[in-house]
């Protein structure tokens, strides 16, 4: 018997959900940016062109700061403002071991050692309580707090304790560019920030790219140099820097995006919001706290954990089997990588960063997730726990 035409949707398929879809975000944006691109072209202003200028003072801007200064990703973001804040081999900055491999790698190439600091469960950022015990190395220079998944760490304790005992602090706002602690932006606490533009972030290029921010003129214009060869007059070299430069192509099409970026935000916030009230029920699961009064989180990741690590791999599992993508930050903590093992770590040296490397499961949160896919994703994490 051939069924009514109408129960055909009943039947539908559940919709595919990918953990990012890039192209649905350049669909909205493409004729937009061609044109920029095109100008770019037509002009030939392919390195050091004027987009970059502008884009440079537009985003730092937009994060309350006075300098910007464009590069080739964020990791190389931390390894200019390193450089630019004179901070050398043999001294050290405190940080996270629950992070991207660059917020502790890029200091390493330098010859700059991390002193490893516990997590605060609840947001998942540097636990800036347990800050003062990691200060007895008076080789410590600085303070390298992360904004992790997009939500800002706890920056009035950090610039106290920063203040208290005249260290530098760089922020690793890699995921959080337009995130808030107490009604400021990230990137204007710290005497250097870190930006990334990589396609997945909440303002991503078409490829590679990061911004450098500071405070003080002085220690950009060093680090305009130092992305420059350490030039100021070609073939005049003050320093050995390195060739950080961010291409004018990426700039063009990243002032499109930051026209846009406000309203990204407001997209990842409500996916956010349903996922709290679709999935608050669940004993399982852990899902990431609200924001405290005065903070703006940007939802870069939407990561919840598994009440029992046991069970992350296997929701994993059975995610993928209902066409759900998700991804897994940062499955093995930094002080436990094998490039790191001379400072001589070992499992349980910092336990909150290792349960949360052993729980976290991030579910899609990119702007153009549908309702319905959206719906899905919340009724695929459900029946894991039915």
């Amino acid at each position: 018997m051939t069924p009514p035409p109408d129960s055909a949707a009943e039947t539908a398929a559940p919709p595919t959900v990918p953990a990012f879809d890039l192209k649905a975000q350049w669909a909205e944006v493409r004729e937009e940016t061609l044109a920029e691109v095109t100008r770019v072209l037509d002009a030939q202003a392919c390195v050091n062109g004027p987009d970059i200028a502008q884009l440079e003072q537009e985003v730092a801007a937009y994060c309350g700061v006075g300098h910007g200064v464009g590069v080739t990703s964020g990791t190389d973001a931390i390894l200019v403002a390193l450089q630019a804040l004179g901070i050398e081999c043999g001294q050290k900055v405190v940080t996270t071991p629950f992070t991207f491999f660059a917020t502790v790698g890029s200091p390493w190439r330098v010859g700059v050692l991390p002193v490893f600091v516990d997590i605060d469960p609840e947001t998942m950022n540097l636990d800036a309580s347990r800050i003062d015990n990691a200060l007895a190395d008076d080789s410590v220079a600085a303070i390298m707090p992360v904004h992790l998944f997009g939500r800002a760490a706890d920056m009035t304790a950090i610039a106290e304790i920063a203040q208290r005992k005249s260290l530098r602090v760089i922020e690793d706002a890699a995921q959080a560019i337009g995130a808030k602690h107490r009604g400021q932006r990230v990137g204007s606490f710290g005497d250097a920030t870190a930006v990334s533009f990589y396609p997945t972030k909440n303002l991503g290029g078409a490829g590679d790219g990061g911004m450098a921010l500071f405070k003080d003129e002085a220690v950009a214009e060093r680090a305009r140099r130092v992305r420059n060869h350490g030039t100021e007059q070609r073939y005049y070299h003050k320093e050995v820097g390195g060739n950080f430069r961010l291409d004018t192509l990426q700039a063009a099409y990243l002032r499109v995006k930051l026209r846009k970026l406000e309203g990204y935000h407001a997209k990842r916030r409500a996916h956010a919001a349903y996922y709290a009230e679709a999935l608050g029920d669940l004993d399982g699961l852990i899902l990431p706290m609200g924001d405290a009064e005065g903070d703006f989180g940007v939802v870069n990741q939407y990561t919840v954990r598994t009440r029992d690590p046991k069970h992350r791999d296997p929701l994993r599992e059975h995610l993928s089997s209902a066409n759900v993508g998700t991804a897994i930050y940062y499955p093995l903590c930094l002080h436990l990588q094998e490039c790191f093992a001379s400072l001589g770590h070992k499992p349980g040296d910092f336990p909150e960063s290792e349960k949360a490397s052993a729980s976290c499961l991030s579910l899609p949160i990119f702007p153009e997730l549908t309702e319905a896919q959206r719906e899905h994703v919340a009724a695929s994490v459900r029946s894991y726990f039915a």
